[in-house]
């Protein structure tokens, strides 16, 4: 009987790496397809020896061929921090658009089911919480964060497009902040940056007043309802998250709780049209998928903090690389 086979673009990131080990897991024959502008083959090396791995090197605005049979498709490639989609604009926007419709038209050839990785910045600040998957956004187009935002939205429009004009089997993924081993440290979002502070001994930043709000996803739990949804026969997006919400301020201070570190808490000015408030609402994946997280923020936490604590020290201080627009 043949295996099945998937291809998981963004392969070498955070999210990617660990879908990689999920569907090897589950018996399938895994594509990993990553440009490495963000992701890092130390994230899937483990992976190389398998002979149900196999890894192109490639960017996905341009187009893609995968030779044989193809029955899934994970869409994962896209930067995802603050710190990398405002140095590379051109290319946030173009992997969402151009990206995302070279992997639907693989799909449509393939005759492959596919999901696409969309997130809970398609509701900018929202002024609805917390936030359904009906709720249309708050969304500033013009914005720094519009390149990822916009992104992102045209990235749900054209995958429903595909799915109503051409039949692709399709599945809207909307995730919201998750974390865990692999992460990392210089990224721009809050966990990996407190925790990196923290690990060199500086005061941990947090910008505006700290009131505004996040809800945090262990990677693990993502996973499980990345997985369901595929498998499911639902078109529509669905949120993926964790609704146990916390302000960045009383999250700055579990951190320094859990490092045991004595630096203090600094803040800043709040970023242009960073949202207010984050927190899903997941009725829709407990309905249709019987999914829910399962891992509280302690446990999460630690198991994240001990892996950043395993880094070699030059990974503590490494700067973000830089990027050319094009």
């Amino acid at each position: 009987m043949r295996k099945k086979r998937i291809l998981i673009t963004g392969a070498a990131g955070f999210l990617g790496s660990h879908l990689c080990d999920r569907f090897i897991k589950e018996g399938y024959h895994v594509i990993g397809m990553d440009n490495l502008v963000t992701g890092d083959l130390k994230n899937i090396e483990h992976l190389f020896p398998l002979p149900d791995f196999e890894f192109y090197y490639h960017d996905v605005t341009k187009f893609i061929h995968v030779a044989g049979e193809l029955d899934y498709i994970l869409h994962f490639a896209s930067p995802a921090s603050p710190i990398d989609y405002l140095k590379i604009p051109i290319q946030t926007l173009k992997v969402g658009a151009l990206g995302t419709h070279n992997c639907l038209g693989l799909a449509r050839e393939k005759k492959a089911r596919i999901l696409v990785a969309s997130t809970s910045e398609v509701y900018g600040d929202p002024l609805v919480h917390p936030q359904k998957e009906t709720y249309w956004g708050n969304v500033n187009p013009v914005g720094p964060r519009g390149v990822y935002d916009e992104a992102k939205r045209y990235l749900e429009a054209i995958t429903m497009a595909y799915h109503t004009f051409h039949g692709v089997e399709t599945r809207i993924i909307r995730i919201f902040n998750t974390y865990g081993p692999r992460m990392r440290l210089n990224d721009g979002r809050a966990l990996p940056a407190f925790i990196g502070q923290a690990l060199r001994g500086e005061d941990l930043t947090v910008f505006g007043d700290g009131s505004q709000t996040r809800s945090f996803c262990f990677v693990d739990d993502l996973v499980e309802g990345i997985y369901r949804l595929l498998m499911s026969d639902y078109s529509e997006p669905v949120n993926i998250g964790n609704p146990d919400e916390i302000s960045l301020k009383d999250f700055a201070l579990e951190v320094l709780k859990l490092t045991g570190s004595a630096v203090k808490i600094v803040y800043k000015p709040l970023p242009v049209d960073d949202p207010k408030q984050r927190k899903p609402d997941i009725t829709r994946a407990k309905e249709l998928l019987g999914w829910e997280p399962t891992v509280g923020r302690a446990e999460g936490l630690k198991k994240t903090y001990d892996y950043f604590k395993m880094l070699p020290k030059e990974e503590l201080v490494k700067q973000p690389k830089t990027f050319e627009s094009r």
